[in-house]
């Protein structure tokens, strides 16, 4: 893995750059504007930790039971890691916090520069790739102290194994991620495509593998429902927690999403408005996904993406849809030409400064 880490160091190396230029700059705009707006001064101040990066903080220092509710919208495995590796000193969760973050962030880009080896041996796009899924515009989370860079790490680590057949490790990278975010639980589906690959003839054992790596997605989801239910009595307190007015709401058509967003840009909403264009290009890419990719890539990023459309609120709808990381690969074959991928990557440092700046001046929510 060391070229793997080596190719992603200079897209991870700048993503970070981009995001506390826009931190700093945003503070500047605090100091010297002084805006009156609700919110804008305790956001600046809470930089990398601000937004659900809060909140994941809160519960690796004090757990789920102070913070109510609301809290169990947000998946265990990252706030005990910080938790662990914090080893009780006072105010270090914070801290271990984004050191996990930003590990993960860097292990996504040599995960998936190795699969794209792996899948095609074209070196070119795989460090196209890699420099993607660093300085895509949304990626500014993956600096902050939120779960996505380990979860979209442990997504590609499960394809990985999946693809090449190691059952077992796509097993243990399904049930990982599956603890991370909600989204994880859809790697059932590419896991399910690629263990039906090939079945007949399978030894028994080589079944109970693969129907392993199926499951295992679900079973680390179920974990955390099982854990709901001990401690408030409901196994879907999570699920209702997400859906609770001024959060994702409750589910919807995409259209009608869409058109709710378009109404909200009219009145003023400029987050709102980012999300159409956004919306568009996204199943533009699920497209050449679906030409240039193998038919699991393809569903995961579909389902991911339907998921995350279906939502009366489509606040955050750019970072959910990082987790379908095949749309990165999707537009990394787009970008062979030189001219091309100059001109993208310069375009997605340039969006990635304005978002991470936006969400630090609590315009856009992350």
């Amino acid at each position: 893995m060391r070229a793997d880490v080596v190719a992603a160091l200079p897209g991870w190396v700048t993503a970070r750059l981009i995001v506390v230029a826009a931190l700093a700059l945003s503070h500047f705009l605090v100091n010297h504007l002084h805006p009156t707006a609700s919110g804008v001064t305790f956001r600046v101040d809470q930089g990398l930790l601000g937004w659900d990066a809060g909140f994941y903080r809160a519960i690796a220092s004090h757990g789920y039971a102070p913070l109510g509710h609301a809290a169990a919208r947000f998946w265990p495995l990252v706030p005990l890691v910080a938790r662990y590796l914090a080893l009780g000193i006072a105010g270090a969760t914070g801290v271990t916090l984004l050191i996990v973050a930003n590990a993960s962030a860097l292990a996504l880009g040599a995960l998936l520069h190795r699969l794209v080896i792996v899948e095609t041996g074209d070196r070119a796009l795989a460090r196209r790739a890699a420099w993607l899924i660093a300085l895509v515009p949304p990626a500014f989370v993956l600096v902050m102290g939120y779960a996505e860079a380990t979860a979209i790490a442990l997504a590609v680590a499960a394809f990985l194994a999946l693809r090449t057949r190691r059952w077992e490790w796509a097993a243990a990278a399904g049930l990982l991620a599956g603890l991370a975010r909600p989204l994880g639980v859809l790697l059932v589906v590419p896991a399910a495509l690629e263990a039906a690959r090939g079945w007949s003839g399978v030894s028994r054992r080589d079944g109970i593998s693969r129907v392993s790596a199926v499951v295992a997605p679900a079973v680390g989801g179920a974990i955390f429902l099982l854990w709901s239910w001990l401690a408030y009595g409901d196994p879907l307190v999570p699920v209702h927690a997400q859906q609770a007015v001024g959060q994702r709401g409750g589910f919807v058509d995409p259209v009608t999403s869409l058109g709710h967003e378009a109404r909200l840009f009219v009145h003023g909403h400029i987050g709102s408005g980012l999300h159409d264009p956004w919306a568009l290009g996204l199943v533009v890419l699920l497209v050449v996904c679906a030409f240039r990719w193998p038919a699991s890539y393809t569903a995961f990023a579909a389902a991911t993406l339907i998921l995350a459309l279906s939502s009366r609120n489509l606040d955050s709808l750019e970072r959910y849809a990082l987790s379908a990381f095949p749309l990165v690969l999707a537009g990394a074959t787009l970008t062979a030409s030189g001219r091309v991928e100059r001109g993208v990557l310069a375009l997605s440092a340039a969006g990635m400064a304005g978002y991470a700046t936006l969400a630090f001046l609590n315009a856009y929510v992350p």
